[in-house]
């Protein structure tokens, strides 16, 4: 259990200590700073600890965004500071700092009025409470101390009568509950989630936590309503489509609500976030699969379509991920591009269009199940198909010109990050330790995204057009490999270099979706389905894994799976031994490979998504997915 200190003299009638009980903090009183010292030594050594002024008023949600976000080593909110584990040893020295004799109070750097509160119930200037104290002292040591926003909510601590009666009036005329049900919703979504989903889901978000329901458990409740959608497309009937439509959507709001419970809660989890991050991509591909099969129950093979769509959809992914990694930290981040784009969402109506037209994941859904309920697959995965190459044409196109005219100098850190979400193997990699040094001699050439774009160009253009099971496609692997290699034999700090790790994904997944396609053997395009999301898992895996900042999957796993130039040959290799022929060889030989990988990525993601180092990444963003 947590543990709250109070400090100072209580003062009859607050409900302060009331509100941290129901917070889930024991609440502890103390006289001063020796005396938090001393209760803070008493706490067990895994408990969040709070210090909080006896004369604190506020609203409960403001304690509770301040006190119980799991996310932050360190809040505070004028008044009140809290500490997690890991930083209870600069606690501990910020309140032995205060508590030795001739300790000067007011020598702490003074943070000044908190900007979130109204001015007529800021903390007076200069004052300073015990709590304020602490944080300004946490700052100096080094810990981050997380300071929620805190909007119309009200923290302070009145220093006369006629500051708290002003401070209580303050608290009143706001509704609490109110504004913890509008801060469920992210301030930035797409417009059918915004308007069609929000405006209920976050009230189903509220019954899920009076209930003691957890965001993972909503989660996975959002997860199966979509696994049975895709089972009853898979049906092949209409009143199966049907069901399948209302049933995506309904995986939707549960989608939406799980992350507005844990927002609500502040119910935050390394868990929940590698659930979040995944399950999404696996919602969506297994409806395509369960389409394909609902299709082939009635003649039509839309295999390749529904293949189309998933690869599709995760290189866009990879193009947005990469994108921001590179201009993550970048200098002098600023173009004419990005200009014109703050000008264009000064305008209300050109915000919501804007968003609309890269197809998020709300009006993507919304726009399956309709075409689901009321079409046929085929004409469902061509209208998302051609849908989502306009929105990948159209972000491709805008970021490209941002990055052409812009004068960004990226980081190392960038420049890893690129190189990660490149997933090179050993070859590439053999190959880029021996090119470095002509590479570094090219100087300011764009050499990254050429070489990148003519290696994906070479293995897909053979296997587009060189005969079904000959060796061509083979030399174009091989082609790709090494051109891979000198895509990456200097650091990706060039203006185009984001788009190294998409031409990869390109050529990976293009060229087994077209190997498949033209061979023609029975079960090798679902075979293809399965290792394309296998290596998608392993590719969203390590972007969360980055955004996190705990890096990529280790490099052994990326060895032993080949990285995308070794994956490329195998695959190619096994059309030009099998994809000609009659017998199953390339569909077997396909199925092999998605389980090898599925198997090796899936037990080491699982194995570090539960441990106790990995990150909680949680998207408060609302960049479309």
């Amino acid at each position: 259990m947590s543990t709250a200190i109070l400090t100072g003299q209580p003062v009859a009638g607050s409900p302060l200590e009331g509100d941290l009980w129901s917070l889930g903090f024991e609440v502890r009183m103390v006289p001063d700073a020796s005396g938090a010292a001393a209760a803070l030594g008493e706490v067990p050594a895994g408990d969040r600890v709070a210090v909080v002024d006896a004369r604190f008023v506020g609203h409960r949600h403001a304690l509770r965004l301040a006190l119980t976000d799991p996310r932050f080593p360190a809040a505070a909110v004028p008044g009140a500071v809290t500490v997690r584990p890991e930083a209870r040893t600069a606690l501990a020295r910020a309140l032995a700092a205060d508590a030795s004799p001739g300790a000067d109070p007011e020598a702490a750097p003074d943070p000044g009025p908190d900007p979130d509160a109204s001015a007529a119930v800021r903390t007076r200037p200069g004052a300073r409470t015990l709590p304020d104290t602490l944080a300004a002292a946490l700052d100096a040591d080094g810990t981050a101390v997380h300071r929620p926003e805190l909007g119309v909510l009200v923290a302070t601590v009145p220093a006369d009568d006629a500051e708290r009666s002003a401070a209580a009036e303050a608290v009143a005329a706001v509704d609490d509950e109110a504004v913890r049900l509008r801060g469920a919703v992210k301030s930035r979504d797409g417009f059918f989630t915004t308007f069609c989903v929000s405006p209920y889901s976050r009230y189903l978000a509220r019954w899920c936590a009076r209930r003691g329901l957890t965001p993972n458990q909503v989660t996975t409740a959002s997860l199966v309503t979509a696994l049975v959608a895709a089972g009853a497309a898979a049906t092949g009937t209409r009143g199966g489509f049907v069901a399948a439509g209302l049933l995506l959507l309904a995986s939707f709001v549960l989608d939406c609500t799980d992350g507005q419970l844990a927002r609500y809660a502040l119910k935050y989890s390394t868990m929940g976030a590698w659930l979040d991050a995944t399950f999404d991509r696996a919602k969506e591909y297994a409806y395509y699969a369960g389409l394909a099969l609902g299709a082939a129950r009635g003649g039509d093979d839309v295999w390749a379509l529904a293949l189309g769509a998933m690869v599709l959809q995760t290189a866009r992914h990879v193009v947005d991920f990469s994108f921001t990694e590179a201009n993550h930290d970048a200098t002098a981040n600023t173009s004419p591009t990005a200009a014109l784009s703050d000008r264009l969402d000064s305008a209300g109506w050109t915000v919501w269009a804007r968003r609309m037209i890269v197809l998020p994941i709300g009006e993507r859904w919304a726009l399956i199940a309709v075409l689901t309920a009321c079409t046929t697959p085929r004409t469902t995965l061509w209208v998302l198909i051609a849908g989502c190459a306009f929105a990948a044409c159209y972000t491709t196109a805008g970021r490209v010109l941002r990055s052409v005219t812009r004068r960004a100098e990226r980081t190392d850190r960038a420049a890893l990050a690129l190189a990660e979400l490149a997933d090179s193997g050993a070859a590439a990699a053999l190959v880029a330790h021996g090119a470095a040094p002509a590479a570094r001699r090219l100087g300011g050439l764009p050499l990254a995204p050429t070489a990148a774009a003519l290696g994906a160009a070479a293995v897909t253009g053979t296997a587009l057009w060189a005969p079904v099971g000959s060796w061509w496609p083979v030399a174009g692997a091989l082609a790709y490999l090494l051109l891979a290699g000198v895509a990456v034999a200097r650091p990706l700090k060039g203006p185009l270099d984001w788009l190294v790790p998409p031409f990869f994904r390109i050529a990976e997944y293009c060229t087994l979706l077209v190997l498949a396609a033209r061979s023609e053997v029975n079960g090798a395009l679902p075979a293809a389905f399965g290792l394309v999301a296998a290596v998608a898992y392993h590719h969203y895996d390590t972007v969360y894994r980055i955004r996190g900042g705990t890096g990529a999957p280790p490099l052994p796993l990326v060895r032993a799976i080949g990285g995308h130039e070794g994956r490329t040959l195998a695959v190619t290799v096994a059309a030009a031994l099998w994809a000609g022929g009659t017998g199953q060889g390339f569909t077997l030989a396909l199925t092999v490979l998605a389980a090898a990988i599925a198997a090796g990525v899936l037990s080491e993601s699982v194995r570090f998504w539960v441990s106790s180092g990995a990150p909680a990444v949680h998207d408060e963003t609302g960049e479309p997915a």
